[in-house]
């Protein structure tokens, strides 16, 4: 089945995000949410106790406030990116979600 493309335009336009971990705990973070921007490679990362929606959302809501609204998010199918609260915010801001197949750029980044 072919796969549909996003035209990447600019940077920050499309984002692929991913977790790794849970490692042993550090200042009480286990994980780290890490977002790639598929253009210019800039990555972010950040510390996270949990791996849930809650913090995932936290997070992008962040990283739209600097680098803007980005036209396509690219995440796995893990359950804190496939997820109702998820859903709504990516209506809210007018962002695609994309499921990647495996081993997609930020997977492949994370195990660098």
């Amino acid at each position: 089945m072919p796969q549909n493309t996003i035209q990447v335009y600019e940077i920050f336009d499309v984002w692929g995000i991913d977790f790794t971990g849970p490692f042993p705990s550090s200042k009480g973070n286990k994980y780290i949410l890490v977002a790639v921007d598929y253009l210019s490679k800039w990555v972010e990362a950040r510390a996270l106790p949990t791996n849930d929606a809650r913090v995932v959302i936290k997070f992008l809501k962040s990283l739209f406030s600097r680098f803007g609204i980005p036209r396509a998010i690219i995440s796995d199918r893990g359950t804190y990116f496939c997820n109702d609260q998820f859903t709504r915010v990516m209506i809210k801001y007018g962002v695609t979600h994309r499921l990647a197949i495996a081993y997609h750029q930020v997977e492949v980044s994370n195990r660098g």
